[in-house]
């Protein structure tokens, strides 16, 4: 299901929404198309009258959100509930109804709301984890009795991450009876989101040995919702984050070398991405080892022990394969890198993929050593950097590390042949 909005926001959610019915209508959209709803007769009529398979008709059901929000008592509710969901029905469209702030709800009148939305016509029900306060136990134990109670409608979860268990309580709400769970890519939603989609389908592959989506899709998915929002992700975010199989300590570095399976749950390639291995005094003399030889350079075990120590002495926050080879220059006396000139000062235009948020991009380029200030700019290039290097191999690492960030797609470089101070000019 796709879950579009409530098209009584705004007038451009409307034509949003319309727009994507539309496509359903012309088939380029598989998935139910689902518009949400307040339990408000107008808005309802306004929802349905789009063409959406269902619309979602959402209330909230704790003494608190009737006491405060709503300012109505439970038998009342239920009336609401009841008229609204048969109003919908009315007006030929599915219904689902969600049960706002559920887990906080007492639960015998829950199942009343339950039983109650069923038989009004609703055949799906979400519970809705509005502030994020279920465990995996409760999860289960919660949807094991509303499945008993009304066995004959379909279940959501809709599990807010306040405290970190969306994705756990997701798989325990499944274990219990769900059979929907509601994500959103990143995990974005209210305060601290809801369920992020990467990790559950990610989790429920592991544990499940089901792939629900195309794995492999999910990095691109991801920066396609980095950019739309604007909202970077983490890079220690699961699964999509660009540490998540980046290997740093040399303990796990070594294991991953002798069998990825000592530190991965499953090959990186699952999941559309690869594994890389981060070199800083951390690091191990395998993965050093291996580095050097993807490298293409052979050195014999006294160099490369030394090599070793040097890199433990280092305080970089990474090293890049130039700053290997450094090193090791000094190390053996040997020329690894062509010699230069030196101080070369370049442009770099960067041109981002469109599917990326550009402000991540310009942000992880800002971070790299020897880049001076970064700009967002228009034209055919999206991003221009200022780089200052010692020679033309330096001002080549600096090219290749930001050709190597996530997003970029191209790059142009322009070297400084003469500056002139703007007090000459004057």
């Amino acid at each position: 299901m796709i879950e579009v909005g409530d098209p009584n926001v705004a007038p451009d959610v409307r034509s949003a929404i319309a727009k994507i019915i539309a496509m359903k209508h012309d088939g380029e959209v598989k998935s139910e198309v689902v518009a949400h709803s307040r339990a408000v007769k107008a808005d309802i009529e306004n929802a349905a009258s789009l063409g959406p398979d269902r619309v979602a008709i959402f209330y909230g059901v704790s003494d608190i959100h009737l006491r405060h929000k709503h300012r109505k008592t439970r038998e009342e509710a239920l009336s609401i509930i009841a008229e609204h969901v048969e109003f919908a029905r009315q007006q030929g469209v599915r219904v689902r109804f969600t049960a706002e702030d559920a887990t906080r709800a007492d639960l015998d009148f829950l199942l009343q709301v339950v039983k109650t939305a069923r038989e009004a016509g609703a055949d799906r029900i979400s519970i809705a984890d509005t502030v994020g306060i279920l465990t995996p136990f409760r999860a289960k134990e919660l949807f094991s009795a509303v499945k008993a109670a009304v066995p004959d409608v379909g279940l959501d979860i809709h599990a807010h991450n306040d405290l970190g268990m969306a994705v756990a309580n997701s798989l325990a709400a499944t274990e219990g009876g769900a059979d929907v769970v509601h994500t959103t890519v990143n995990g974005l939603g209210e305060r601290a989101g809801i369920t992020p989609l990467q990790a559950f389908a990610a989790a429920y592959y592991y544990h499940k040995g089901v792939k629900l989506i195309e794995l492999a899709k999910l990095p691109y998915l991801a920066s396609l919702v980095e950019a739309a929002s604007g909202i970077p992700q983490m890079p220690t975010f699961p699964i999509t984050g660009d540490n998540a199989f980046t290997h740093k300590a040399g303990v796990h570095q070594a294991g991953v070398l002798a069998d990825p399976a000592t530190y991965e749950l499953f090959p990186p390639e699952v999941v559309g991405r690869t594994r890389d291995f981060s070199l800083d005094k951390y690091s191990g003399r395998r993965a050093i080892a291996h580095r050097l030889e993807r490298m293409g350079v052979k050195v014999d075990e006294q160099a490369l022990e030394r090599l070793v120590e040097e890199v433990k002495r280092s305080n970089a926050r990474r090293l890049r394969d130039e700053d290997l080879l450094e090193l090791l220059e000094k190390i053996t006396g040997a020329q690894f890198r062509a010699r230069v000139n030196k101080h070369i000062e370049a442009y770099i235009w960067v041109k981002v993929d469109e599917n990326v948020y550009t402000t991540s991009v310009a942000r992880r380029i800002a971070a790299l050593r020897g880049v001076k200030d970064v700009s967002e700019v228009t034209g055919d290039y999206d991003i221009v950097a200022r780089a200052v290097a010692e020679n033309a191999e330096e001002l080549n690492r600096i090219i290749e590390d930001i050709r190597a960030v996530r997003g970029v797609s191209a790059t142009l470089t322009s070297i400084v042949l003469k500056g002139i101070p703007v007090n000459e000019i004057k």
